[in-house]
């Protein structure tokens, strides 16, 4: 199955480190973000896993939950988490999947066969209240994930949900953002964006971040 911008996110109903997840039903009404690893014991997971427990409160103010996969069983996780914890100086505080049956591998496509047969690729999703995929980065095995530019997207996403705005590359909270070409009534633009903007084209017109 291929997932696209836009689908709905698969349900399903998996074992994991904190029990069986029903995702739909776990998720609720947060944002998401379900990031995928090869196996237990790798060394660039562990590091991922363990900034993702230290990101917690950053996540919060977000509203969003975090969960992992790995191919691997409960048992193997539970002995990863003490490594991890151990190593990060964290404690792990997110659910980890246990896909030994690959079930929701295949719902993402994270198995490409030219990568590996059996593992999963180092996939992440972004995933809203509506439980609509708004982000999806497969990475190398050999680069570890910035969650930076994760916690930069979910910050995108939010703003530009309520906002009739796009931001601008390597934006970042704070920072000047586009007004939308859709959006051109002088009236409307004048109540949207108190503010005001700079048009440095017609189709480019900057103004601050709304609050």
């Amino acid at each position: 199955m291929t997932i696209r911008l836009g689908d709905v996110a698969p349900d399903f109903e998996q074992a994991s480190s904190a029990g069986t997840i029903r995702f739909h039903e776990w998720l609720g009404s947060s944002w998401g973000v379900l990031f995928s690893h090869p196996a237990d014991f790798t060394p660039v997971c562990t590091t991922e896993l363990g900034l993702t427990a230290k990101l917690k409160d950053e996540f919060d103010k977000r509203g969003v939950k975090a969960i992992a996969l790995s191919v691997d069983p409960v048992e193997s996780h539970t002995r990863w988490i003490a490594d991890i914890n151990d190593t990060q100086n964290t404690t792990v505080n997110f659910p980890i999947l246990a896909d030994g049956d690959r079930k929701v591998s295949e719902l993402y496509d994270m198995i490409h066969p030219n990568a590996n047969a059996t593992l999963t690729v180092r996939s992440l999703f972004i995933i809203d209240p509506v439980k609509k995929v708004r982000l999806i980065i497969t990475y190398p095995a050999s680069t570890g994930r910035n969650f930076d530019e994760v916690l930069r997207v979910i910050d995108s996403l939010q703003l530009t949900d309520k906002h009739s705005v796009a931001t601008p590359g390597n934006w970042k909270q704070g920072d000047d953002v586009v007004i939308v070409p859709s959006l051109q009534d002088p009236e409307e633009i004048a109540r949207r964006f108190p503010a005001g903007y700079k048009a440095v084209r017609p189709y480019l017109r900057l103004t601050p971040q709304p609050k």
